[in-house]
């Protein structure tokens, strides 16, 4: 009988070893700048409670309404949870649980790399319905330069790894004060194109006005185009701040585009809003998005405290860097591959492995049984073997096996005792990757 072969669920991707090693890449380049920019990393859980996310994220957003998936509790727990569908929450939950808050004027700073996200919605190039971020929060300052000091990191990660063809929008959804004056003429205004509005604006004309300038849908574009915009409506102060950011900003090369309908998905922002794009993307071109949120650890049950922060898909920042030819492979370290000839050189090629790998080269043995030494040729061959270390009878009577140089072709006896030293000489303790700068 034949048996159906069970197929990754829609919507996930298998990372497989020669991708792995990118990925590795650009965790290592957002750990190092993490380190450069003084910032500690947390890890949170893949579920959490539904309730974080409907008080921090917003019950009327497409992320809550229609994306999350929910979790079926066993037992008698009437507690709801939910698959993470984004990292900010989770983590101005974890600081509050574990006490890294202890004051309005501490400054928390935070990031999280490769991390899982969950959202049933239709695949997208680099978008999946699970997909891994990187991002920092940065809780504690009201300031604007801690708005440019978030920016600035995520530009960090992409400059480290060759990235250039990229642009930053920007954009300032002001105060709770500023957004209330915006409101009071925003929403009389898409009342008069209510008729044309797509169902799910027109409900959220009544609810959540601002979602309608998040809408997607190709009825309401120019409607949203036209609509009043909040940098008019801005107060003195939200408008100091933006323009402070902005020259901080400049100050260090980093150019932004205002663009004044960019409000984000997720209703805790205020102030900054911001996204990075590419255009090797297509239409799908955000790089990450992020901004300030300066009421949400209130909202969680904390103290009074401005946050701000950002996501960044790493897939979607492989697929730029593969278009942009910035990620390269560089040549891995010597590998030497050990051929056992016979039952008897079996234990004396996983010996000689053990103390080569404790000397940190990279080492491979024949698991297979009684293969041929051609048969082990071969595989040495294919999995990149720059050494050869052949162990056979003759080869255990002398205390001494064959070791080639797979490139030269030069063969040479080196005593069982004296192969490390021999190949620290040879080997390397370079990473396995490089980032080419074009």
């Amino acid at each position: 009988m034949k048996v159906e072969r069970i197929q990754a669920p829609r919507g996930t991707k298998d990372v497989l070893p020669e991708e792995a090693k990118r990925w590795r890449a650009v965790e290592q380049a957002v750990d190092e700048v993490g380190e450069l920019f003084g910032f500690g990393e947390i890890r949170t859980p893949a579920f959490e409670s539904l309730r974080l996310f409907k008080r921090a994220v917003g019950e009327e957003t497409d992320i809550v309404s229609k994306e999350m998936y929910l979790l079926q509790s066993k037992g008698d727990s009437s507690e709801e949870f939910a698959l993470r569908p984004e990292l900010t929450a989770p983590v101005v939950r974890a600081a509050l649980e574990n006490s890294l808050l202890s004051g309005q004027s501490d400054c928390l700073r935070l990031y999280y790399n490769s991390q899982p996200n969950f959202r049933y919605e239709k695949p997208q190039l680099g978008r999946l319905r699970q997909h891994h971020q990187f991002g920092t929060e940065l809780l504690g300052p009201a300031d604007p330069f801690a708005d440019a000091e978030t920016i600035s990191f995520a530009i960090a990660v992409f400059r480290k790894l060759g990235l250039k063809n990229f642009r930053v929008r920007l954009n300032s959804l002001g105060s709770p004060e500023s957004r209330a004056a915006w409101k009071e003429v925003l929403v009389p205004y898409l009342r008069q194109h209510f008729d044309k509005l797509s169902k799910d604006s027109q409900r959220r004309t009544e609810t959540n006005p601002l979602r309608v300038l998040d809408s997607k849908a190709p009825e309401d574009q120019e409607i949203v185009r036209n609509a009043p915009i909040i940098l008019d409506y801005l107060s003195a102060d939200d408008k100091a701040h933006f323009t402070t950011l902005k020259s901080a900003l400049e100050s260090v090369g980093i150019e932004c585009n205002i663009d004044p309908l960019l409000v984000r998905g997720i209703d805790y922002y205020t102030r900054t809003v911001f996204e990075v794009t590419s255009s090797d993307l297509g239409s799908q071109d955000a790089l990450c998005g992020g901004g300030r949120y300066d009421n949400l650890v209130e909202q969680l049950g904390g103290p009074p405290t401005p946050a701000v922060g950002f996501g960044a898909g790493i897939e979607r920042l492989l697929i730029a860097l593969e278009k942009a030819e910035m990620l390269r492979l560089a040549e891995e370290q010597a590998l030497i591959y050990i051929v056992a000839l016979g039952p008897e050189a079996k234990p004396k090629a996983f010996e000689t492995a053990g103390l080569l790998r404790a000397a940190g080269l990279r080492t491979m043995y024949d698991l297979l049984s009684d293969r041929s030494m051609k048969a082990q040729m071969r595989e040495a061959n294919r999995e990149g073997a720059t050494h050869v270390y052949i162990i056979g009878e003759s080869e255990l009577q002398d205390g001494a096996g064959m070791l080639k140089n797979m490139q030269s072709g030069e063969q040479i006896k080196v005593a069982f005792e004296s192969l490390v030293s021999h190949m620290m000489g040879v080997g390397s303790s370079e990473p396995n990757y490089i980032i080419h700068h074009s």
